[in-house]
């Protein structure tokens, strides 16, 4: 659970009288109202478990821009949370579920006015109840405490349902905050640019943790301000009417306490905000040390390790260290501010019940009714650490926000981003003579580069005016050097990186065609669409039949029949459970695969289709290892890096893309696994384009692009592209 504020239960009890009060609600004793209270202390943050890309990085990833060093960080100004604040809550109010928020935003709204009717008609049982005590009147007493009895029974479920009523609410709303954020995180590739450029810090937390914490906070915030206005209304004529001098009292009392309360805790925002994020680092560090532990105890590392997680726990000791100092000063000064209203009112109206003015239960009212007044006038006093922890959570989503905003504005790239990636669809078509003679076949043109320039975010370039063209089966190996930009030019292909200039034109297929490949029916292709846009670039991959496996495979959370479906499959909602299905769930939760990402011609592999790859890429003894295709296990972990290429490869048949870009893909394998599969990838009609170092891939390929480290000095290319019968003594033992 996040850091979030906590909204504690107004209860109608702690308008009776101070003494019921500290008997039946020992909490409202310094807190006669609805109240925010944040538990920064026992913060437990999940951290950014997102990973580097798989792929083995061949040129270093783009520098991060220049942290704000922990004491430069100013904390955010009102007109600028405010409108961060704005831009984070209103999407939900006019979405979709509008209608449903609405209505349970009025419920809860009425259930909050509601509570406070019942605790006006509390303050005028407690006048009476003790005007009777002081009199010593024990029929009009026991008539009272029936009363009290009775408004309790009635009282109680409107607090308890309108505290139900409010977090039910707030579920709702994180629920779709989370899903239209991680919607717009996982859009464009907007997550691998923000993990590659170093953008912000921890986005995972910030959807998990911080919208938890906004929502809850956000709406809890909000009664309190409607509850403060209605007391405002329903107390300041009771107020008033006991004695107007105490109303000026109280307004005095009120103001001086915010403004000393905003010059003790002016550094509570910006400590917040470092605790949220040094914290997170921690964790995080804690993260690494399990995903890599057997890396680390091969090297020996431990003490190494140790050392940066004492240094980053260290940080967030410094920093929680600060916020604990601030928080006392400030606990100074709201403590003995809550302490003197409980005796303040009363001693500004005894003079009068001295002198017969005024009866005893008056006193009680005036108490209650001041406490709930100044409760209303002093919501910064009282609230100020929840408001301050507060405004760091709306500082982070709302750079969160930007950051997804900027990158889903179409045109709002950098300059050195000029590279143009087109996707041309084609389809097949019969070629019969009208005398029913057939033609000659076409070769099939898969990728046309031309006159590409690779660069890094730096502005280094990697690949000078690369122009070729690949048909089908065209198979091409590409070698070079390390850092010689051979896996950028797969992120390029792949629509990862836009660095440099030139044009790349992608000819692929709707999966559906990929079965027709073969037939002896289809006899030519054409091509029906140019540049036609199918979503973002993903999704026209993944509609289109373009593959990408890099060298280290990414294992999904879950079976081993998901392993194998992914990323063309997945499961359907009429897999999910019973428990899932009955569950009070919201329909943004259950979320359609896009239709454009599978065509409907693509069927899902049965079980037995499952088994047969397992078999091919022999890895048949996983289903008595695991138990079957439905076990789950930590794969990455349990499975050697061996085994998950060759799962890997598993997936390629089963959705038999048009091209697969291959990044070293068989790097774990021996020479006989990695023959076996390339001739199974050869045999599904797959055409592909592998990055590898050995000389066994040479027979697998057709032709050959050989790129060599980049000289600056230089103008002219650093590639060659040739057949491989060209260059049949490759020295592959160079690279």
């Amino acid at each position: 659970m996040g850091t979030q504020a906590k909204l504690v239960v107004e209860s109608p009890f702690f308008n009776v009288s101070p003494n019921i009060v500290s008997t039946l609600d020992s909490n409202s004793k310094f807190s006669h109202r609805s109240s925010l209270r944040f538990q920064t202390l026992t913060t437990r943050r999940r951290v950014s478990l997102s990973t580097a890309a798989t792929t083995t990085p061949q040129v270093p990833p783009p520098p991060p821009p220049p942290p704000i060093q922990d004491e430069q960080r100013k904390p955010p100004d009102l007109q600028s949370l405010m409108r961060r604040f704005w831009k984070v809550a209103v999407p939900y109010w006019s979405s979709d579920d509008k209608v449903q928020a609405r209505l349970q935003l009025a419920a809860v709204f009425a259930l909050t006015l509601g509570t406070t009717g019942i605790s006006v008609g509390f303050s005028f049982l407690g006048r009476d109840f003790y005007n009777a005590l002081a009199n010593k009147d024990q029929e009009q007493f026991t008539k009272q405490l029936l009363y009290y009895l009775a408004g309790f029974a009635g009282g109680i479920p409107f607090f308890v349902l309108r505290d139900y009523a409010r977090e039910k609410l707030s579920l709702r709303w994180r629920s779709w905050m989370t899903s239209y954020y991680m919607e717009r995180y996982l859009k464009n590739k907007t997550f691998y640019k923000i993990q590659s450029q170093s953008t912000i810090d921890n986005p995972d937390q910030r959807i998990v943790d911080d919208l938890s914490s906004f929502t809850g906070t956000a709406l809890s915030f909000s009664l309190t301000l409607f509850n403060a206005a209605i007391d405002l209304i329903s107390f300041s004529n009771i107020l008033f009417g006991i004695y107007p001098p105490l109303f000026g009292v109280l307004l005095a009392y009120s103001l001086g306490g915010t403004a000393l309360s905003v010059f003790l805790g002016k550094g509570l925002v910006s400590l917040n905000f470092l605790q949220e994020k040094k914290e997170a680092d921690f964790r995080y560090g804690l993260v690494r040390v399990r995903e890599n532990a057997e890396s680390i105890a091969f090297y020996g590392g431990e003490e190494n390790e140790m050392q940066l997680l004492l240094s980053r726990f260290r940080s967030a000791f410094e920093n929680l260290n600060q916020l604990l100092i601030s928080s006392r000063n400030l606990d100074f000064f709201t403590s003995g501010y809550r302490y003197l209203i409980q005796i303040l009112p009363a001693a500004v109206v005894a003079p009068m019940y001295f002198s017969g003015k005024i009866e005893f239960g008056v006193i009680n009212q005036s108490v209650s009714a001041f406490n709930h007044i100044l409760g209303d006038f002093s919501l910064i006093v009282y609230q100020f650490q929840a408001l301050s922890a507060f405004s760091a959570v709306i500082d982070r989503l709302g750079e969160f926000d930007d950051v997804l905003d900027s990158n889903s504005k179409k045109g709002d790239q950098d300059s050195k981003e000029k590279i143009q990636l087109n996707f041309c669809l084609i389809s097949s078509s019969n070629g019969l003579h009208s005398n029913g003679s057939m033609p000659l076949s076409k070769r099939v043109k898969l990728l046309h580069v031309e006159h590409l320039t690779v660069q890094t975010p730096s502005e280094a370039t990697l690949i000078k005016d690369l122009s070729f063209e690949i048909f089908e089966k065209d198979h091409l190996l590409v070698t070079g050097p390390s850092g010689s930009g051979k896996t950028s030019l797969l992120r390029v292909i792949a629509g990862l990186w836009s660095f440099g200039n030139g044009a790349i034109t992608v000819y692929v297929r709707p999966r559906g065609d990929l079965e027709m490949l073969h037939s002896p029916d289809v006899v030519s292709y054409q091509v029906t669409s140019t540049n036609e846009t199918i979503g973002d670039s993903t999704g026209r991959r993944n509609f289109e039949g373009v593959i990408f496996l890099p060298q280290k495979p990414y294992m999904v959370l879950g079976t081993l029949r998901q392993q194998l479906l992914y990323p063309t499959w997945t499961e359907d909602s009429d897999n999910l459970s019973d428990d899932a299905k009955q569950s009070d769930s919201v329909p943004f939760l259950m979320r359609a695969r896009d239709a454009r990402c599978v065509n409907e011609r693509s069927k899902k592999p049965t079980s037995e289709d499952l088994l047969q790859v397992l078999n091919d890429v022999s890895l048949g003894h996983l289903l008595s290892r695991f138990d079957g295709l439905d076990s789950t296990h930590e794969w990455s972990s349990v499975l050697s890096l061996g085994e998950q290429q060759r799962l890997a490869f598993g997936r390629l048949l089963l959705s038999k893309p048009t091209l697969a870009l291959l990044d070293e893909s068989t790097s774990a394998l021996d020479e006989a696994n990695e023959a076996r599969l390339y001739q199974l990838i050869q045999a599904a009609g797959i055409t592909y384009i592998s990055i590898g170092h050995r000389r066994t891939l040479y027979k697998y390929h057709k032709k050959v692009l050989h790129v060599s480290t980049a000289d600056s000095t230089s103008t002219q290319q650093n590639w060659s592209f040739k057949d491989v019968e060209e260059d049949p003594i490759y020295d592959f033992s160079k690279q």
